[in-house]
């Protein structure tokens, strides 16, 4: 049984923006840096942090423009960015020989760091995401049609939840609790808008500018140590 069930609020600056990660103590442990995906959010991973935190240094990063991080005021929602945002995090923190694991996103990000830092990462943990083929996925395309229908807010909480139910229907209650206190806000006139920066992202994802595209190919091939992959049994993406 995990020794700690609840995580520590903790900031850093880093690019010139405040980001806000989750410290589930055990400080003299090997750390494991975790980076959620696209929508996600620090607290996504608190189920998977409570079963490692007592064996491990739990680190989970609300990235750019999630959670209670920052928004890039210019829109800067791309790989390089994230990567060059964790880079700096490793800095900071002093973080030697840790494990890294993302999501989705969060595993594009893991790939290209991996590749980048092999002397910083002693292994990686890949959930949902490889390099992607000359066409796009089923997945993509079902994400690029969420962002585009998303509206920018609701009446209620009770119309919110609707919303994130229809997109994810197998969620449990819990996680949806979750997952509402993580994505949404409500604004001075009750109305219930999200929490990230939601065009901002949603504007970078659609981008098509090939300087801004990372081809994870080569790095996957860069990958020297210990890696696993996860993928979903039902799974769109990978």
């Amino acid at each position: 049984m995990a020794t700690q069930a609840t995580a520590t609020d903790r900031f850093v600056t880093v690019n010139g923006l405040r980001i806000r990660y989750l410290d589930w103590g055990n400080a003299g442990a090997q750390p494991i840096v975790m980076l959620h995906g696209l929508r996600s959010f620090a607290h996504d991973w608190d189920i998977v942090s409570t079963e490692l935190c007592d064996r491990y240094h739990v680190l989970a990063l609300d990235q750019r423009g999630r959670g209670d991080s920052a928004w890039d005021p210019k829109g800067n929602y791309f790989t390089e960015a994230y990567v060059s945002d964790l880079e700096q995090f490793v800095d900071q923190l002093g973080l030697d020989r840790f494990i890294l694991m993302g999501h989705s996103m969060g595993g594009a990000n893991t790939i290209v760091y991996t590749s980048r830092h092999p002397e910083k990462v002693a292994a990686a943990v890949i959930e949902d995401m490889g390099p992607r083929s000359s066409s796009p996925s089923e997945g993509m395309m079902r994400i690029a049609r969420e962002l585009e229908n998303t509206p920018q807010e609701f009446a209620s909480w009770a119309k919110a939840e609707a919303f994130w139910r229809e997109q994810r229907p197998r969620i449990s209650q819990e996680a949806m609790k979750v997952r509402l206190e993580n994505t949404l806000k409500q604004l001075p006139n009750g109305k219930i808008t999200w929490k990230y920066d939601i065009q901002g992202i949603a504007k970078a994802r659609a981008s098509t500018d090939p300087s801004r595209q990372v081809d994870l190919w080569p790095h996957v091939r860069k990958l020297q140590c210990p890696t696993l992959v996860l993928r979903g049994a039902l799974s769109d993406i990978l």
